[in-house]
């Protein structure tokens, strides 16, 4: 079972208890998820719980998704905005895998939010374009950012442009079981994580701090 970096078992399940109950659909997830292949590319409950929260904070309307895996984090988001906003709540989710997001359908039906949640299989990068040219700059409450790590950059700059002021962004895996502080680790993917942090710590169009939920996320809220 995904969990966030340093917690014991003990932990987890003190978390589990004391934080909200999820919802039946989330824990189906959570459970299945955990049998398969890359289970560990699923967020944990309490990131999820987390996720929530700040959505609720921005009484989000409108979010997007980059990297949908099997849906946790679309179906969490997307649970809080159609409570908030029964009518007109809309959640983007960018993936390329038909294989993974099949299942997340499956999640999102059985919580009825599958009438909140646009999927489009294509490069995320080209759906954010395409949106920003539609119009929709300026539009969005909260984006989640779970995908191809070298590629951070380019959701980075799209998702603010698409961002309203005040909205928020959230970047998992940024603390990349630890590998961001390893000097010797100079991988692609380490690399990009390393200067991502960088450069939202100077960015002056964005308030941003860096947490350790789940694997690492970096909040940046828009100014």
């Amino acid at each position: 079972m995904s969990s966030s970096i340093g917690l014991t078992p003990d932990l987890v399940r003190y978390l589990a208890h004391v934080n909200p109950q999820e919802h039946p659909a989330l824990a189906r997830c959570r459970i299945e998820t955990a049998r398969m292949p890359n289970a560990q590319m699923q967020i944990s409950a309490e990131q999820g719980a987390f996720m929530q929260v700040i959505a609720r904070m921005l009484n989000a309307k409108r979010a997007f998704e980059v990297g949908v895996f099997t849906g946790y984090s679309a179906t969490a988001v997307a649970l809080t905005m159609k409570e908030l906003n029964p009518i007109g709540a809309k959640l983007l989710a960018c993936d390329v895998s038909e294989e993974w997001t099949i299942k997340a359908r499956d999640y999102w039906r059985e919580a009825q939010v599958d009438d909140a949640i646009e999927l489009v299989i294509a490069p995320a990068a080209e759906t954010l374009d395409a949106r920003i040219t539609a119009g929709e700059a300026g539009q969005y409450d909260l984006g989640f950012i779970d995908a191809d790590k070298k590629g951070y950059d380019a959701y980075y700059e799209r998702g603010l442009q698409l961002l309203r002021q005040g909205g928020v962004m959230l970047f998992d895996n940024v603390l990349w079981s630890g590998r961001v502080a390893d000097p010797a680790d100079t991988s692609p993917d380490t690399s990009a994580l390393r200067a991502l942090a960088q450069k939202a710590k100077a960015d002056a169009r964005v308030h941003a701090a860096m947490t350790s939920i789940g694997d690492g996320v970096l909040i940046c809220v828009k100014r």
